[in-house]
């Protein structure tokens, strides 16, 4: 899911670059003398990069006079990128990341400590599912037939996760299908995409295989992004709620089964050994109206505890008027939330 806000503010911090191509920015506060030992890394949702998501910034402020400063990372997925990008090339780089700022964190102490403080992951829609992807995926991800390029690096642990707006891409689609004004023309072209897609996920030299961006923008995409026949299906995810996608871990009519080989697995991995934050939007216009957002968070709760992972009962739930990516309505609520979430690790 996609996010949009306002343009025109000016934000002091650093930028690293934590693998070639790849950077990260740290908000760093005006004051001196606080040791920021911690780390908060934001990961945003499709189309997102540095500053779309309003409240990034406000969260930064309000840990200012804190141990931990925050960190917007930038992935090849970041921006138009999602359209041939994955949840594996995601985590992986994404666990390039935390080891980078575990290193930095831990040079920047006296005596240079071998391990740099906590380092939590915070997901915006979207990246809620590379959060998801993160913990309960082998480490490393399994070679596949199509590799893109993925050098199958072994994921650091966490100390903390969020996910914040989890909703489901292939119920988000399935909403705008039905309430568009010739829903029965608009399945058509999704069919013929799913079609498509799945007649050539890849070329004859294993590269991507590009949609028409024609029919891909009457799908509510944006006509300036190519989207691959791959991604496509793992986003819409056809044969579900039989057979779901990668990317398909959100939607309110998965399985019990799909829900422990996702949420039940993290612990199994163990990749996290604290408690994990879900926090959903009240009025998010990407969720349809039919799910019931309490409902399913019990669900995905019951889950991950049976796996044996910690879910944070205090601070999880649904914040009342938000919007997907928490314009205005909410936004305290969803920091005070957090603030407290990292106190607590």
């Amino acid at each position: 899911m996609s996010s949009n806000a306002s343009r025109g503010l000016s934000h002091g911090g650093v930028l690293h670059e934590y693998a070639p191509r790849l950077v990260a920015f740290e908000f760093t506060p005006p004051a001196e003398g606080i040791n920021k030992i911690n780390s908060l890394i934001f990961v945003g949702g499709l189309t997102d990069g540095f500053c779309t998501v309003p409240y990034v910034s406000k969260l930064a402020k309000a840990l200012e006079n804190t141990e931990w400063s925050v960190f917007s990372v930038l992935l090849s997925s970041s921006y138009g990128g999602w359209g041939v990008g994955s949840l594996d090339r995601d985590v992986e780089e994404l666990g390039q990341c935390v080891r980078f700022i575990r290193d930095l964190k831990a040079s920047r102490q006296p005596g240079a400590p071998t391990k740099g403080g906590k380092i939590a992951v915070m997901g915006h829609s979207t990246g809620s599912q590379d959060v998801l992807h993160y913990l309960y995926s082998p480490n490393p991800v399994p070679e596949k037939q199509y590799d893109l390029g993925l050098q199958h690096i072994v994921r650091p642990e966490l100390d903390g996760a969020i996910l914040q707006a989890p909703a489901s891409d292939r119920e988000g689609l399935q909403a705008i299908i039905d309430s568009s004004d010739q829903p029965e023309e608009i399945k058509k072209v999704y069919d013929q995409l799913v079609g498509f897609a799945k007649k050539q996920p890849f070329t004859e030299e294993n590269n991507d295989a590009i949609l028409p961006m024609n029919l891909t923008a009457k799908l509510s995409y944006p006509p300036d992004t190519p989207l691959s026949a791959r991604r496509f299906l793992s986003l819409v995810s056809p044969e579900s709620p039989e057979n779901p996608s990668d990317d398909d871990v959100f939607s309110s009519d998965l399985t019990d089964k799909r829900l422990k080989e996702t949420f039940g697995m993290i612990g199994t991995r163990g990749l996290i050994d604290s408690k994990i934050m879900f926090l959903y939007s009240g009025e998010d216009e990407y969720c349809p109206h039919w799910v019931d957002k309490v409902k399913l968070l019990q669900r995905w709760q019951q889950a991950t505890e049976a796996g044996g992972t910690k879910w944070d009962s205090e601070n999880s739930g649904v914040i009342t008027g938000a919007s997907h990516n928490v314009k205005s309505e909410g936004q305290q609520d969803l920091i005070d939330r957090v603030v407290r979430y990292l106190h607590s690790l």
